[in-house]
């Protein structure tokens, strides 16, 4: 599932090149047939994203909500685009622009208390100028459950995903089993302040970039096309700083990896 950063990326695309604009609206698959009809030969107002989820506005008030799940992605190119290619659940085109989303788990109208009631739900977004760390660390600090566990639950912060969790853990150096009430304030703080820039990173690159300068060396990445990890998906090798076998296991339904050296109980 992409992580936050991919959507905000999006959302920063779909600002530039649809803002201000009259935009035809349609929807090739069928799915989003109604909604289209009322958005067609709307001024497209802007897109801002919270954690994993993607708004579009329009000038008329009209929202339109975008989750892509595990499959959903846009594709985009020059206006008027080609024939549509399998399921396209919404076509947006201006006049040199036009943009294809397939796949997603959710693309529907919104109204101003449907948008409160999804924020009200989701924890901080590290990529927000308005979000409030103090919030996922009242949640942290008073739970329980793994902090591995807590950084990936939307509720308490969000746009992290486990590739975002295993890495900023292992940075600083945190085991994931560790509880969210043993982590002090000063880690929380660091922990913060890495996602911040990590997940800049990741919007402006359109890949997750994890890997210290010092540290960019030595086995390849995970996948081609893909930047070096600490653990991530790097289960049964040796750890980039001290060489101990990184680890993988189950939690929430989802893998984890970490170093049990550098990251102790």
């Amino acid at each position: 599932m992409p992580e936050g950063h991919t959507l905000h990326r999006l959302a920063r695309l779909h600002q530039r090149r649809l803002a201000g604009h009259e935009v035809s609206v349609s929807s090739p698959q069928g799915r989003f047939a109604a909604a289209a009809d009322r958005l067609d030969g709307q001024q497209f107002a802007g897109a801002e994203a919270w954690g994993k989820h993607l708004i579009h506005r329009y000038r008329s008030g009209d929202m339109v909500h975008v989750h892509l799940g595990l499959y959903g992605s846009f594709s985009d190119g020059k206006a008027p685009l080609p024939a549509p290619v399998g399921q396209v659940r919404m076509r947006i085109e201006s006049d040199d622009y036009g943009t294809d989303l397939r796949g997603p788990t959710a693309c529907e109208l919104y109204t101003p208390e449907d948008l409160a009631a999804l924020t009200s739900r989701l924890g901080p977004d590290p990529l927000r100028k308005d979000a409030e760390p103090d919030v996922a660390w009242g949640a942290i600090s008073k739970s329980r459950k793994a902090i591995g566990a807590l950084v990936m639950d939307q509720k308490v912060l969000a746009g992290v995903g486990n590739v975002y969790r295993a890495e900023v853990l292992f940075r600083a150096n945190i085991n994931p089993y560790r509880p969210g009430a043993s982590i002090d304030r000063g880690e929380w703080d660091g922990v913060w302040a890495d996602l911040v820039d990590l997940m800049a990173v990741g919007v402006r690159r359109g890949k997750i970039h994890v890997i210290r300068a010092a540290d960019d060396h030595g086995a390849p990445a995970y996948g081609p096309g893909r930047p070096r990890t600490y653990v991530y998906r790097r289960a049964g090798e040796p750890c980039r700083i001290c060489g101990t076998t990184v680890l993988m296991a189950e939690m929430v339904a989802r893998k984890v990896y970490w170093c049990p050296t550098c990251q102790p109980d």
